[in-house]
């Protein structure tokens, strides 16, 4: 029998037999199916988008990681090691990708989860967190980094100067992230949060004057580092391997540092106050901070 006779299997294959055509039509229906429900199932389920925690040793990291945890901050102690913990965002705050989803969306419940690593503040311990600004992070794409500051400490020199140090050297490495990147694409921004806690204390800081204590530690820091590299007189050739340390924060402008300086390596940094003890037993205030977090889920 030639392929090309009425009764071949070839011909019956293509001719609009009933058979033919709801055989076609599961397929159509289902092959989708199948292939949402393989590519779900396959995804990690610890695989969410990461925070990272960064401040200070004393600014409250760990009580806010307790307080967003649990409901509510606890006893803590001085971090000497890394802490993560899998979080969802409250019921009344809603993420960035779920504004236009349906309540009944499936998807719209693991949108709202994220990791949050808790980082030590002290300065021999601050590699754990610059560490992982330079690498992929283990529980899914980091998303953004909040840096959390004693408002309250940030207006005596000491504080605003460790302070300034230490956001120092998280803005320059997300900057050195960008400048190093070798693709035409560019790697995905990591927007940058300073949480100034402890505002409901009499002695903190407004959040309008953090922004600028902020921006003038971390001028000083730029003007001593700068000069440190001039004096000390290396002059480095083009390709020896050398050349990303000379690379300072905000290199090529002129006048104070600012923020602003940063959007041309991608860095957007955003001031919030709010308090995670809050003050004489009124509670917590961290709503702006749980939105910012909203916005970049």
């Amino acid at each position: 029998m030639a392929w090309h006779d009425a009764d071949s299997w070839l011909t019956l294959a293509f001719a609009p037999h009933p058979g033919t055509l709801a055989l076609a039509l599961l397929v159509v229906i289902a092959l989708p199916i199948l292939l949402h429900a393989y590519i779900y199932r396959r995804r990690a389920p610890d695989s969410f988008p990461t925070f990272l925690l960064v401040g200070p040793s004393g600014a409250g990291k760990t009580s806010l990681l307790t307080l967003l945890s649990h409901g509510a901050p606890s006893a803590t102690h001085t971090s000497s090691t890394p802490t993560a913990a899998s979080l969802t965002l409250p019921i009344t705050t809603t993420p960035a990708s779920s504004r236009y989803r349906s309540n009944n969306d499936p998807s719209a419940d693991r949108a709202r989860k994220f990791r949050l690593l808790d980082t030590p503040g002290h300065g021999k311990l601050r590699h754990y967190a610059l560490s992982s600004l330079t690498k992929t992070s283990p529980g899914g794409a980091l998303k953004g980094i909040i840096f959390v500051l004693d408002a309250a400490a940030l207006g005596e020199d000491a504080g605003a100067a460790e302070t300034g140090e230490y956001l120092h050297d998280v803005l320059l490495l997300l900057q050195k992230r960008h400048t190093g990147n070798k693709t035409s694409k560019g790697p995905a921004a990591i927007p940058v949060l300073v949480a100034a806690n402890k505002m409901d204390l009499f002695t903190a800081l407004p959040q309008s004057l953090v922004k600028l204590r902020l921006e003038k530690a971390v001028e000083e820091v730029r003007k001593t580092r700068g000069r440190a590299l001039k004096d000390s007189g290396i002059e480095l050739s083009a390709g020896d391997g050398e050349e990303e340390e000379r690379e300072g924060l905000a290199d090529g402008y002129e006048g104070t540092f600012g923020f602003k300086m940063l959007e041309d390596s991608d860095i957007e940094v955003k001031v919030a106050g709010g308090s995670v003890k809050g003050d004489k037993g009124e509670g917590a205030d961290v709503q702006e901070w749980w939105g910012w977090v909203a916005e970049q889920l």
